[in-house]
């Protein structure tokens, strides 16, 4: 069946996105039994996003059975200024490779199919992200929750170096600043 995206947000505060519903058939003696699989990603728009599978005779209810999952399954990803990732990443899961790099405020969500979903119930605002490899959803949603848990935050990368934070935050603003000095900033 066709991608489906289908957005609700519920009494507990998490948006649900529907990312695609396959009709899959068993060949029994009698004939065939069909049966549904939904892949459905939820978040709560402030840094949670998990996702979930589910399969059952109806799609409500396989609907259901994934968003249940996708609740018990979050994971928290740290948001610089609660718009964007702090570093670009590259996740991959089987044949699904993605690159998900930051931005500046006003960009919005540069992501096709599965991915937007993520982002948008995530709560990423300003992001540009391709995917290389396989368009399969399962696998682009895999690889992106890859890439997202490897993401990190300038208070993290300071406590696993023991270093203080300004350290961390001081030098990619140094790095702007040198790189502005020498002319790389200007396009004369």
């Amino acid at each position: 069946m066709a991608r489906q995206k289908v957005e609700r947000t519920q009494d507990s505060g998490f948006i649900d996105k529907l990312v695609s519903i396959n009709r899959v058939a068993k060949v029994v003696k009698g004939g065939k039994n069909f049966s549904f699989s939904a892949l459905v990603v939820a978040g709560d728009g402030k840094g949670r996003v998990g996702c979930g599978l589910g399969k059952a005779r109806e799609v409500p209810d396989a609907i259901r059975k994934a968003t249940e999952q996708a609740q018990r399954k979050m994971i928290r990803v740290p948001l610089r200024e609660g718009r964007t990732i702090h570093h670009d990443i590259l996740g991959h899961f089987g044949a699904g490779r993605v690159v998900i790099r930051s931005a500046p405020a006003g960009t919005g969500i540069k992501a096709g199919g599965p991915m937007r979903a993520v982002f948008e119930v995530l709560g990423i605002h300003d992001v540009v992200a391709k995917s290389v490899g396989s368009t399969n959803p399962h696998n682009m949603v895999k690889a992106t929750f890859d890439a997202l848990m490897k993401a990190t935050s300038p208070r993290q990368v300071a406590a696993r170096r023991n270093k203080k934070l300004s350290d961390i935050i001081g030098r990619r603003e140094e790095k702007v600043l040198v790189a502005v000095s020498e002319g790389e900033g200007s396009h004369e």
